[in-house]
């Protein structure tokens, strides 16, 4: 062995390649760094890994719109459910309502006994909190301007005492459910045709 400088030179001959460590990153003179893998393989990868993510990207799409078509039909199955329940509850309140109009009739009778017509009075009140409860609404007609979507005029009346248009008796009591016409007021209207 021949000195330089002072130092030994070390001999690559006898040196134990197999259990040498490997070269740290980024030390390009060390043997076997030149490329650990070809251009040509590193392109698939990457092509690879573009076709992975677009397909999750697509998969992740679908899970959205998926949630959101099970969303739309879970509030129109909701909906439709509840218009069943307000269509069902129309048909019982329609039957209820003649009852209502012959009540209101024996109030309108003169009657000698007190105690029942105190009666009767309480079993109208009773019938009417029910039906406002489940959201029945009588609907005004006297006094009001006639409305052909909620009055309907069964005789039109001329005088100079009131509006043209107006109503000015109540026949038969018209109500509405949730916004909805059970049966229009059956009304008779004031024609003035000198106002």
């Amino acid at each position: 062995m021949g000195k330089s400088n002072g130092k030994h030179k070390v001999e690559t001959e006898n040196l134990d390649l197999e259990h040498e460590l490997p070269p740290a990153d980024g030390d390009e003179n060390s043997p076997g760094s030149a490329s650990a893998a070809p251009a040509g393989e590193l392109s698939g990868v990457e092509a690879e890994l573009q076709k992975v993510k677009a397909e999750r990207d697509n998969l992740l799409d679908r899970l959205a719109r998926a949630q959101a078509e099970f969303d739309n039909a879970r509030k129109r199955a909701q909906k439709e459910q509840q218009d069943f329940r307000d269509f069902a509850m129309v048909d019982a309140i329609k039957s209820l309502l003649p009852i209502v109009d012959n009540f209101e009739r024996a109030l309108q009778a003169k009657s000698e006994s007190g105690e029942f017509r105190t009666g009767i009075e309480l079993i109208y009140k009773q019938l009417q909190d029910v039906l406002m409860r489940l959201g029945v609404q009588p609907i005004a007609a006297k006094g009001q301007q006639f409305d052909p979507h909620i009055h309907e005029a069964v005789e039109m009346v001329e005088t100079p005492d009131a509006a043209d248009h107006e109503v000015l008796e109540e026949w038969q009591k018209g109500y509405k459910y949730k916004d909805r016409l059970l049966r229009p007021a059956m009304v008779r209207v004031a024609k003035n045709s000198g106002k």
